[in-house]
């Protein structure tokens, strides 16, 4: 049987008592990561007329740290998505594995809109 609650709940997280849902999918870099990379990009852009040089650097770096979080991010998903299939019995039921299988569409889709 299809449990609509448990489908829309990340696979990853789960949340606490009363804690509402936030509309669309959590984001794969964290908060405060997300935080400091949008401060140091604004830094740079606010920086550049003043020195170019630095700014870009800044903004490089910037970059960098967002690729990384990211990449970081993905892996830990992936590795929490398979790790809820991989190890099923091979008569599981195929509503387990269509929700894997979500799971990895909805992500997948993710990265080829951004």
């Amino acid at each position: 049987m299809y449990d609509q609650t448990r489908a829309q709940q990340p696979a990853d997280r789960p949340r606490a008592a009363g804690e509402r849902r936030a509309t669309g999918p959590e984001p794969l870099i964290p908060p405060d990561g997300r935080e400091e990379i949008a401060r140091r990009l604004g830094h740079a852009v606010n920086t550049f007329a003043d020195s170019p040089r630095e700014a870009l650097e800044e903004a490089e770096g910037a970059l960098d740290e967002a690729a990384a979080q990211l990449a970081t991010a993905l892996a830990a998903r992936r590795q929490s998505l398979r790790a809820g299939w991989a190890e099923l019995d091979p008569e599981t039921r195929s509503t387990e594995l269509r929700l894997a299988l979500r799971e990895y569409r909805e992500l997948t889709g993710r990265l080829l809109r951004a």
